[in-house]
């Protein structure tokens, strides 16, 4: 007994060992105020200043840089003459102290002669207040287009736009190229924008507030489903959910600020912003809201549902609402309330509906980031983060971990090996008495 019992313990030790291994890289990211949680698995490229010696950016890969006042740096990628394109650029100042409003960053995609495809602009608005801020540029297919279409590499451009009085140092960037997957052989898509859809705002939740606390970054976007969901942001903190949006599917968002316990009753101007970006990581939409000390609240204008025509529109936002996916959420609480209120948390309401039945994809096989499936449904519904839901499957601990294959194969045949040398020296010989001087039972 007292042998089994210290076996009993070698496998828990080990095999404690080992699941510690493997979820130390993918643990969630416990943020402070100013700290984003960058994707683990991102690699670092240097911006060049000379776009023909720029980095080439590959698809689906994520990748960290870094941006200095006033630079405009250029990446590469190579696209065919099939599929729509989209590069993304998140820029994190940080705890990085003064913005003005237009401090930001503004992204294009072009052809090598400088040919321009697309442009977004993103800044920090009339709040002032560093956050991460994301933007993006695309390649879209028109059959009545001349202009970037063709197969071949593209520059991207990032550039930093910082006023003098603005803190100086330099900004990270998060940056990733994705693909749309080819449309089903033989389909006829729309080629113009949507001519109206539902406008009306959504009507109040009235259902059970639960608790659901945000990640520090879209790689640690918190899944959310409809509903509504409390959580707390502290000055200059932002937090990330997501939440899946399919073919046909309309999303509405109200953020909701509780009222301080403090009996200051200060005035701050867009204290709050809430963010919408689409699944390529592109801004769709956001709402601020200011402050006094009660409560508060600020919705995302209506929005389209998802729909493919979407693209085709001249607004930017109903352009945005161009593919399903997970569509992420971020609310940002600028650092001005710490004059008045203190650095504590200050709770928040996050209301999230998502409307209509799910349509068909129009692509042709997996969809990847640009779909919706169960599995996608059964983890807004748990509340997993992108990381842990990888993490869950019995087969995928490992990989989504961040460990080695190798590493925990050794850790494994260790366990076994010691195992089988255990049970060599206590088995007894074939044929003779069992310990204590009993035959082993027969079998039946």
């Amino acid at each position: 007994m007292k042998r089994q019992r210290n076996r009993g313990r070698v496998v828990a030790a080990v095999l404690a060992a080992m699941c510690a291994a493997a979820a130390l890289p993918g643990q969630a990211h416990a943020a402070g105020p100013g700290v984003y949680a960058f994707d683990p698995e991102a690699k670092k490229v240097q911006g060049a200043t000379a776009n023909v010696e720029a980095s080439e950016l590959d698809e689906g890969v994520p990748y960290r840089s870094t941006i200095g006042p006033g630079e405009k740096l250029y990446y590469r990628v190579t696209l065919d003459e099939v599929s729509a394109a989209y590069v993304s650029a998140v820029a994190v100042p940080g705890d990085s102290g003064k913005a003005a409003y237009g401090d930001g960053i503004n992204v294009s995609l072009r052809e090598t002669d400088d040919t321009q495809c697309s442009s977004q602009r993103a800044n920090f608005g009339a709040g002032e207040y560093a956050r991460p801020i994301a933007a993006y540029v695309s390649r879209t297919i028109k059959e009545s287009s001349s202009t970037c279409q063709e197969s071949g590499q593209y520059d991207v451009l990032v550039e930093r736009e910082s006023e003098e009085t603005s803190n100086p140092d330099a900004w990270n960037l998060e940056l990733r190229f994705l693909q749309e997957p080819r449309l089903k052989s033989g389909s006829s898509m729309p080629t113009e924008g949507p001519g109206s859809w539902p406008s009306a705002s959504a009507k109040p939740l009235t259902g059970k507030q639960q608790k659901r606390s945000g990640g520090a970054g879209f790689s640690e976007a918190t899944s959310l489903e409809n509903g509504r969901w409390q959580d707390t942001v502290a000055p200059g903190q932002t937090r990330f959910y997501r939440v899946p949006v399919d073919w046909g599917q309309q999303i509405h968002a109200t953020a909701g600020l509780s009222n301080s316990t403090s009996a200051t009753k200060d005035f701050v101007g867009s204290a709050l912003t809430l963010s919408l970006d689409n699944p390529a990581q592109g801004h769709v939409s956001d709402a601020t809201l200011s402050y006094s000390g009660v409560p508060a609240s600020a919705s995302l204008r209506p929005l389209p549902p998802v729909a493919y025509r979407n693209r085709f529109d001249a607004s930017a936002q109903v352009s945005a609402m161009r593919f399903a996916g997970w569509y992420y959420l971020s609310v940002s609480l600028s650092p001005k309330l710490t004059e008045s209120y203190g650095d504590e948390p200050i709770p928040f309401e996050l209301a999230v509906q998502v409307k209509n039945d799910a349509g068909t994809s129009p692509y042709e096989g997996d969809a990847g980031v640009f779909g919706v499936t169960d599995q996608d449904r059964e983890v807004a519904r748990k509340g997993k983060n992108a990381r842990e839901a990888a993490r869950s499957g019995p087969m995928t601990v490992v990989a989504a971990a961040g460990i080695g294959t190798g590493s925990v194969l050794v850790l494994g045949l260790g366990v076994w090996t010691l195992l089988a040398r255990r049970r060599a020296v206590g088995a007894p010989a074939p044929g003779s008495p069992a310990v204590g001087g009993h035959q082993p039972p027969q079998g039946r």
